[in-house]
């Protein structure tokens, strides 16, 4: 009688409490290394852009550089006073159609360069979703939505994250978002995973449903094992470079 009091108070012992949508990605975080970005700056290319970034304690400036066609250096810098475009170092006047959609964009890089950071931004709101088995790994899933204040334009996009159950790394990411034609739908399965001064950067390969409408969001993992979704580019930050204060 004993030994079964025992063996019943260690299985107590042993077992884990399901964790909380906060505790999981708290976790991310650290393993991801990303929080020293809150006051750092950083460089990488994307899809032939250079881009720049500058946070210091929520004070933040995003810079995106280009040439156009005709080789003139185009920079957009975001800062939290709104966007502003210059053509070989002389600022242009843009239509404020154009002003969100050079916002959009390059918020929209910034933001995925540098996950799982901005999961615990006041506008973020985190629940679990139980977990999923990925290619023999375990994952516990994460649902994200935002306030209309302070969440951007883009607030009523919905995401869902991944993570390992072991180390919390991010391994897929999905999210819908609204285009002319009604909803579209985008998997991320991260690869070439490496640290740059100890925060962890990754690639993705960017896929969606095959069907477009064919498959709900919250069972676009169950898609993904079922081979139901389609490579549609790859996500590939280059040349990073990370300089820590």
């Amino acid at each position: 009688m004993k030994k079964l009091i025992l063996l019943f108070s260690i299985a107590i012992a042993c077992s884990s409490p399901t964790p909380t949508a906060q505790e999981v990605v708290d976790q991310a975080i650290i393993f991801s290394g990303t929080k020293v970005l809150k006051s750092a700056e950083a460089r990488f290319t994307f899809r032939t852009m250079d881009y720049e970034y500058k946070m210091d304690n929520g004070t933040y400036l995003y810079t995106r550089i280009q040439q156009d066609t005709s080789g003139n250096v185009v920079m957009d810098l975001l800062t939290n006073n709104g966007l502003i475009r210059t053509i070989n170092g002389d600022t242009t006047s843009i239509s404020e159609e154009k002003k969100a959609a050079y916002t959009s964009s390059v918020n929209s890089v910034i933001y995925f360069a540098f996950l799982p950071l901005w999961l615990n931004d006041a506008a973020v709101n985190k629940s679990y979703k139980g977990v999923t088995e990925i290619k023999d790994k375990t994952y516990y899933k994460i649902r994200v939505t935002f306030d209309q204040e302070g969440g951007g334009e883009d607030f009523e996009d919905v995401f869902y994250y991944w993570f390992d159950v072991d180390d919390y790394s991010m391994d897929y990411l999905a999210y819908s978002y609204e285009e002319e034609d009604g909803i579209g739908i985008r998997f991320r399965e991260a690869y070439n995973q490496r640290r740059v001064n100890g925060v962890l950067i990754q690639d993705y390969i960017n896929l969606k449903p095959v069907n477009k409408g064919s498959v709900p969001l919250e069972e676009i993992d169950q898609a993904y094992i079922d081979g139901e979704l389609k490579e549609l580019s790859l996500i590939e930050l280059e040349d990073v470079e990370i300089i820590l204060k």
